[in-house]
């Protein structure tokens, strides 16, 4: 699980995501999937449909989260949580992000955000998800990540994982990427920097994953801000 932090902070500042391969073995994409099924790991279940948001379900991890989830939420912050700072700086804000996860989770305590935000989500044959942001609150992190726990052509068709930015006074522009099993994305919460001739300004960047057409396609994200 070796990252070049470099090449991730550059793609996320110019194009809004980072490609994170093989983050996860094999093995550990199935122990992930193998805990859907335990009720006393989770907060809620959301059937997508029901609130239009696509069609589909996913589940909220509860507190405590497990060994794994809570592994890859610590050793991913600090490191992402530079890059908002860098960012927060291009936007002239002088909102910034502290150095650890737990630094944050209390400023969302604080603030009445006290629900855990990681997940996971199932998809099966004409599942899809709506082009979304997932913001839960006034403390928002400006990134996630997503994690690809199955294999696509083998264990799923279609699903595509879509990116789609809105910039200002202009048309949107949409990305479809196909990672494989155990890949991760770093994807922007809200917008991602760009520079004009005014400066720089922000591109609000949505996600969302196109109809499964065959198979069943699991994925977690890991969001690090609390939910109200």
């Amino acid at each position: 699980m070796e990252i070049d932090w470099d090449r991730a902070s550059a793609s996320l500042t110019d194009l809004g995501f980072a490609e994170l391969p093989q983050m996860l073995s094999a093995r550990e994409c199935q122990d992930l999937i193998a805990l859907y099924p335990r009720e006393e790991l989770f907060r809620s279940r959301i059937d997508m449909a029901q609130y239009r948001f696509g069609k589909g379900e996913y589940q909220y991890f509860r507190y405590p989260l497990p060994p794994l989830v809570e592994e890859l939420r610590q050793r991913l912050y600090p490191r992402l949580a530079a890059v908002a700072n860098t960012w927060a700086g291009l936007f002239q804000s002088d909102d910034r992000f502290p150095d650890t996860l737990d630094a944050l989770l209390e400023r969302c305590h604080e603030r009445g955000q006290t629900r855990p935000t990681p997940l996971m989500l199932r998809y099966g044959a004409g599942d899809f998800n709506c082009l979304h942001q997932d913001i839960y609150g006034q403390v928002a992190f400006p990134f996630q990540v997503v994690f690809f726990l199955s294999q696509p052509h083998e264990e799923y068709c279609g699903g595509e994982f879509l990116l789609v930015e809105n910039p200002p006074r202009a048309q949107a522009m949409g990305r479809a990427l196909r990672p494989n099993r155990g890949d991760a994305v770093i994807i922007t919460t809200r917008h991602r920097p760009a520079t004009g001739k005014r400066g720089v300004y922000k591109v609000a960047v949505r996600h969302g994953v196109s109809p499964v057409t065959a198979g069943q396609r699991w994925t977690m994200g890991i969001i690090f801000h609390d939910a109200a």
